[in-house]
């Protein structure tokens, strides 16, 4: 059974989480520079058998793109390309980020760690992941 990969694109760093091969629990797992992203993502498919990927998918409130939206289109169809064994999935991300700051602090999280843009970001990826796995039992 694989694993389901998810993707918080950004400009500058990529959230990822994954889950548990029988896809019960979504885990933040690390925040990756996006230069990095694809070489990350392929050495990650080497090591666990991965079954999906679902990556955010940035909208306003009245459902128009955001300014990042584009690049997100422009990387997932990179990565159907790059990785095209794996099916890649989208998901509506509104709300993730501040979803993921109140986690952080329901969670405990000091101040100066839920400052931390890198983690915010993994957290993210997590919500993400979290939403697609309850939309899709």
């Amino acid at each position: 059974m694989g694993r389901i990969v998810a993707i918080d694109y950004g400009n500058k760093r990529v959230g990822v989480a994954v889950t548990d091969p029988l896809k019960l629990i979504a885990t933040p797992l690390d925040t990756i520079p996006t230069k990095d992203i694809y070489d990350f993502l392929k050495k990650y498919i080497q090591q666990q058998e991965v079954e999906a990927f679902v990556v955010g998918m940035p909208k306003k409130l009245d459902n128009t793109p955001t300014d990042v939206t584009g690049a997100v289109i422009g990387f997932v169809r990179k990565l159907q390309k790059e990785i095209s064994t794996i099916p890649v999935h989208t998901l509506d991300e509104r709300f993730t980020s501040r979803m993921a700051f109140q986690a952080m602090i329901d969670g405990g999280l000091k101040k100066k760690d839920r400052q931390n843009k890198a983690t915010v970001d993994k957290v993210s990826a997590a919500l993400i992941l979290q939403s697609f796995l309850e939309a899709n039992p």
